[in-house]
This record gives C-alpha cells, structure tokens and sequence, in this order.
C-alpha cells in the first residue's frame, strides 16, 4: 500500500496553524471594522448626521451667524411674535428675537457634551461593577448584582429628576446625574458577559498557571468585552442627549441663558401653536442625532457579532 508523500507548504508560508482573525486586537481589527461600517448605507447616513452635529458644535463659535444671546429688534414682527424661518434668519427667532439656529449650534455643545461625558461615566461604571460581579463572585458579586438589581427597580427618568432637583443644576451635575442612573444596564449586560468567560478553559488555564487577577482581566477579559462596550457605548450617546434634553425641558437640566436643546424647546413651548418650528426644529435635531447614533450601534452590532462575520 502506497502512502501519499506530505505536501510542502507553498513558496512564503509557514507550515502550522494560521491565526484566527476573531482574535486579532481591537487596533489590528479597526480597518476592516471601519471600511465594513462605511460600506452601509443607513451607517453613512447616521456618520453623515453625526460629523453635522458635532462639527456644528466644535466651530459654532464661527458658523453661529448671531450671538445666540443677543435680542435682535428686527427679530420680532410688528405684533411682537418670532419671526419665521427666513433669508435672514434661517431657523426662525424665538419670543426674545433671538436667532434659533445660532442658539443650536451653541445648543449643541451642551447636549453632546453632557451626552459623551455622561455615557462615558456610564459605562465605566457599568463596567467596574458588571466585571468585578461577573469574575469574584462570591459575597462581592452578589451584593453588587443585588444593588444594580435595586437600581434597576426605580425608573430612570424619575430617579433623575430627583436627584437633579436636589443639587443645583449644571452642566457637570446634570452630566453626573444621568450617568448615575445609566450604568445599570450596562452592568448587567457585562456582568452576564463576564460570568460566561470566567468559565472558559482558558482562564482556568491560566489560573492554573498562576496568572494573577490583573493579568486575566486586562490580558483575556476586558479584550473579549471590548466590541460589546463599543456598541453598548455608542447606543448609549443617544439615551443620554435624549434624557438630557428631557431633563432641561422639565427645568431641572441645563439652566438658561446656557443654551441646550432641550431647554431651547421649554423656552418656547408657549409658542407652539403660533410659532410651531420654535419646537419642530429643535425636537427634529434630537431625534435625528438619537435616529444617528443607534443606526451606526446597530451596524457596529452586525459587523461585530461573530456569528454574522461573512454575511457582508
């Protein structure tokens, strides 16, 4: 009986096993991540949407055409209400003669700085409770989960208001507050995350090894949850400009004159039925913001999720 002779590996390649490309790093991974997002096309609509918003708010200071401040004469009507979108004023004024666009653009600083900041705080402390839970256990991770699952009974958009009406209100306090009724649902997303990787072999090996705790969470843990943070991270941007501006439109956000989307739209609400694009305007810039986050989470979702690699 003839045995086939063991073929040699092509001219360039080296024999043995190549590696998986579902463990290469989150830097080596980024060019395929980044031209699979762009090839999207709700994705680029949502990176279009976003890159206006957040250029707007860093050269509002140079594409603002007003002081958002200033009270114009030629601002309101011979009757004394807001002038509509025009030539002049693009978006309209509100009831003070104010140029609405010059006010969002300033606007916007506000809301996607609260917004990033807040959501930032958020999932780091999402993240510090559902990874110290999810790998210790024990009397540590039950009571952490026991206190998320508390935090968890309250509704967020009360639970906010109480505790922004107990400080006085600003921009950080504001930020602060969102932030800490916003990381429970990422603590239980990564402690759940965290509980299944603590029981793979490989951390047992590594146990076995005698690999320390910082070495398994910084070396094995942290990596693997690292797409599930980037999504959760960038769905969460809009929640947080959307509880922002909730929170300025009830009063006990961002106070005026600091201009923010949502207290844009308390101001003039008197004047929704006269002056409808004094909340249509600033309401449809929320929502489309909100609309442009969550389009490209959900594309960072796909292309991330390993058991839709190959599908584009």
């Amino acid at each position: 009986m003839s045995v086939a002779a063991p073929t040699s590996p092509e001219p360039g390649t080296q024999p043995g096993p190549q590696p998986d490309p579902q463990q290469a790093g989150p830097i080596s991974a980024a060019p395929s991540v980044l031209r699979r997002l762009l090839s999207r096309k709700l994705a680029l609509f949502g990176l279009f949407i976003i890159l206006i918003c957040v250029g707007g708010a860093v050269f509002a200071r140079w594409l603002a055409p007003f002081d958002p401040a200033e009270q114009f004469f030629d601002g309101l009507t011979i009757e004394g209400s807001p002038m509509p979108p025009g030539p002049v004023y693009w978006f309209g004024t509100d009831l003070l003669g104010r140029d609405l666009l010059s006010r969002l653009l300033y606007g916007a600083q506000t809301s996607l700085i609260i917004g990033i900041v807040a959501n930032g705080a958020a999932l780091l402390i999402g993240t510090l409770v559902g990874v110290t839970a999810g790998y210790f256990r024990g009397l540590i991770g039950a009571g952490l989960m026991r206190f998320t699952d508390l935090m968890m009974a309250f509704p967020a958009l009360l639970l906010a208001i109480c505790l922004a009406a107990i400080f006085q209100p600003s921009l950080w306090i504001v930020a602060m507050v969102i932030a800490c009724v916003n990381w429970v649902q990422t603590a239980r997303v990564v402690y759940t995350q965290t509980s299944s990787l603590a029981e793979r072999d490989f951390i047992a090996a590594e146990k076995t090894l005698g690999a320390g705790h910082g070495r398994i969470l910084f070396r094995h843990i942290l990596p693997h949850l690292m797409p599930t943070l980037i999504v959760w991270g960038t769905l969460g941007i809009s929640t947080t400009v959307l509880l922002e501006a909730t929170l300025s439109f009830l009063g006990v956000g961002v106070q005026p004159p600091t201009p923010s989307w949502g207290n844009i739209i308390f101001e003039n609400q008197t004047w929704f039925q006269a002056a409808p694009w004094l909340v249509f305007i600033p309401g449809a810039v929320i929502l489309l913001l909100a609309l442009a986050f969550n389009l490209v989470g959900d594309a960072l979702r796909d292309i991330l999720d390993p058991t839709q690699q190959g599908r584009d």
